[in-house]
């Protein structure tokens, strides 16, 4: 039988594109990489962790299907040959992305410190923040998260002072140098136990409100701002309110079944899924929704891990259904 002597190498004609595109998702471009970058076999291999030979024999299967030398093999030197240069440079374009995104995160991975300072408007703190906070940190251990509970105004002062990196609150006209990340508007409405007399009317105004006992945010809390007209408006002279300046002292008054609260139902977001307390939105006309929103600094890129914490917060609210959402 006769013996066939083996195909010189490389071949004389490339491979197809579509076959060429199977060799380049091989392992043969990164060993071609590797040997390039080194112009070593045996320093490609140890970087790589396998054997001088599996880096041979991939290097010259790439140069078969290619139809040219790769490299030229000066006695125990190698230097790219000019169809090595070409390749190498293109080849270093097509893995350059994914170096990137390995180095990121590998940066992610290895983060030991790092701060995120947020401010929070209180019903903010209260309802949605802590579950948030607490979901970042089981995967982001090793950051430090700084949390202020404000009002509205400060953290929109303390964003603008550069003394916080992100702002959970509720505004209504933000100045040009605040961005809302996110927004939705929520209703203003009542929170009472379901006993309350109020609790089975249909449609409730701010003046079925004003005959019962009432309990209101104080004008530091940005919600008073927006129900203060309606409240003049419903009685010339208003009768006694508790005028309390926290939202949780709010919850605690309607948790009691005396007092009704005017609020959105952010701040009693767990009392209302428990069915502890009921939430109606009130039905005056030209009451405007309260708009709760993400805010950042116009035009000042957040550093890695606020950049982290806001992504996660943004995908958290995304899928987050809040009480009485419009």
């Amino acid at each position: 039988m006769e013996q066939r002597s083996p195909p010189e190498r490389p071949r004389e004609n490339a491979l197809s594109a579509g076959l060429l595109a199977r060799v380049f998702h091989q392992p043969s471009l990164i060993y071609f990489n590797a040997v390039a970058t080194h112009l070593s076999i045996r320093e490609a291999a140890r970087r790589l962790n396998i054997a001088s030979s599996a880096v041979t024999r991939q290097v010259a299967q790439l140069e078969d299907a290619l139809g040219i030398a790769l490299f030229l093999r000066e006695k125990r030197r190698l230097r790219l040959s000019p169809a090595g240069e070409i390749l190498f440079r293109h080849a270093r374009r097509l893995t350059a992305p994914m170096e990137a995104a390995v180095s990121e995160i590998e940066l992610l991975r290895g983060l030991r410190s790092g701060a995120v300072r947020i401010g929070a408007a209180e019903s903010v703190g209260l309802s949605f923040l802590p579950r948030l906070i607490t979901d970042f940190g089981k995967r982001y251990p090793r950051l430090n998260i700084d949390v202020s509970v404000i009002s509205s105004a400060e953290v929109i002062e303390r964003l603008l002072d550069e003394r916080i990196d992100i702002g959970f609150g509720f505004i209504a006209k933000p100045p040009r140098q605040i961005d809302i990340a996110f927004r939705r508007d929520v209703p203003i409405g009542v929170v009472m136990t379901s006993d309350h007399p109020l609790a089975g009317l249909r449609k409730l105004t701010m003046q079925q409100c004003l005959e019962h006992p009432l309990a209101v945010a104080k004008p530091e809390i940005s919600i008073r701002e927006v129900i203060e007209p309606f409240l003049r408006q419903s009685a010339t002279i208003l009768p006694p309110l508790v005028e309390v300046d926290s939202i949780r002292m709010l919850v605690e008054l309607a948790l009691g079944g005396h007092y009704a609260s005017i609020m959105t139902p952010i701040g009693a977001q767990g009392e209302v899924e428990s069915g502890r307390l009921v939430f109606r939105p009130l039905d005056d006309g030209g009451l405007p929704t309260n708009r709760f929103g993400i805010m950042l600094r116009a035009g000042t890129p957040l550093h890695l891990a606020p950049a982290i914490f806001f992504d996660h917060a943004k995908s958290y609210f995304d899928n987050l259904v809040l009480p009485g959402a419009i």
